[in-house]
């Protein structure tokens, strides 16, 4: 099933087939973000991405486009075929209908229990079918959708501007803008591919923040989140008097008088009062939990050090994203992305992994993907 040598017909096949299942990120949850193009004697004759759940998936939308078409052609496809009904027919069956001739598949069904079988299903049909083409881009397109169904947590990315020092602002405070105008363009960018976005009420009360995404064409706002202990929150703030399709959500705790409740609730926000934590703060772990039933696949963190070091320390985070200013603020006193103790020996230290750069603007852009602790 798996194949060592692609051409570089495949890869531009398979490359366009992930561009257009980047289209659908952010709107396609529960289900995965895919893609999916049909190529016959070296054209393009169909091609789609799943864009929103209950709709076709990517495989039924380039079988439509292709029509008969489709007959004796590959097909590029970045995630395994279903083979299972749900809101949709199966997607092997349409294939082996329409008489694809082959299938080349990204990345496996990450389900354990369906992983396979809709690769086996299009073999017995007298499919040819590989896979593993872009499997790493592959597999980093669903990373959220595969932590949300295994864990019922959003995954999480930690988003940060930072200079050459390590700071986020001055001494004062000041932190508009270490980033270039370019840079905050490509956040607008991130916010408009992620399920929720979330502050703690300190970034909350200084930045005054509306978390919304603006400038891209057909963009989305997601779920506004503040993390506000006892509800210090003004109620003139931006994020509470938004023009918005997607909700504010104010987590706080029962320290928050009912007063306070009363008066956020009245903006139109909705507060979810939680646990707390050993620190007698909103417990994170029960607010991710309350975020994955809202089918929160991905979620991005814009809090500031205090908020950094709590979801942190609590081992949330599945992607660094830093967004490296060439500025230098020097001092003790200029802030860091972190607030708080850190670890005391080097083995505790969080480690990342398949690090990516790219410049944007005078800035660098670095990602990379959090390491699971380790147990030993």
């Amino acid at each position: 099933m798996d194949s060592s040598t692609w051409s570089d017909d495949d890869r531009r096949w398979m490359e366009r087939a992930l561009a257009l299942a980047r289209r659908g990120v952010g709107r396609t949850a529960p289900n995965p973000p895919v893609g999916a193009v049909l190529v016959n004697e070296g054209h393009i004759v169909g091609e789609g991405f799943h864009a929103r759940a209950g709709e076709p998936h990517a495989e039924i939308v380039a079988l439509r486009q292709a029509g008969d078409r489709a007959r004796g052609a590959v097909a590029f496809v970045t995630l395994e075929p279903c083979a299972h009904h749900g809101r949709t027919p199966p997607c092997t069956e349409a294939l082996t209908d329409a008489g694809v001739s082959r299938v080349i598949i990204g990345c496996e069904d990450p389900n354990p229990s369906v992983r396979g079988g809709g690769a086996q299903d299009l073999e017995t049909a007298g499919i040819t079918v590989e896979s593993g083409l872009c499997r790493t881009e592959c597999q980093r397109l669903i990373a959220p959708f595969v932590h949300h169904i295994s864990t019922g947590t959003p995954f999480t990315t930690l988003k940060a501007a930072v200079t050459l020092d390590g700071k986020t602002a001055t001494s004062t405070g000041q932190s508009q803008w270490i980033s270039s105008e370019a840079s905050r363009h490509e956040t607008h960018h991130l916010r408009n591919t992620v399920d929720a976005i979330m502050v703690g009420v300190e970034t909350a009360i200084a930045d005054n923040p509306k978390l919304t995404t603006r400038g891209i064409e057909e963009g989305q706002d997601p779920v506004r989140v503040i993390v506000d202990s006892t509800l210090r929150l003004p109620l003139e703030s931006a994020i509470l008097h938004v023009d918005s399709p997607s909700p504010s959500l104010v987590a706080t705790t029962a320290k928050a008088s009912q007063e306070r409740i009363d008066a956020i609730r009245a903006t139109g926000a909705e507060v979810m009062i939680l646990e707390t934590d050993t620190d007698a703060r909103v417990d994170l772990k029960g607010l991710w939990k309350k975020l994955g039933e809202r089918d929160v696949q991905h979620l991005l963190v814009e809090g500031g050090a205090t908020l950094n070091q709590a979801v942190l320390e609590a081992g949330l985070v599945q992607r660094m994203m830093l967004i490296l200013c060439p500025l230098m603020l020097g001092g003790n006193d200029a802030l860091g992305i972190f607030r708080g103790r850190g670890v005391e020996a080097l083995h505790d230290a969080t480690r990342l992994k398949d690090l990516r750069a790219r410049p944007c603007g005078p800035d660098l852009i670095i990602e990379g993907e959090v390491e699971p602790c380790s147990l030993d």
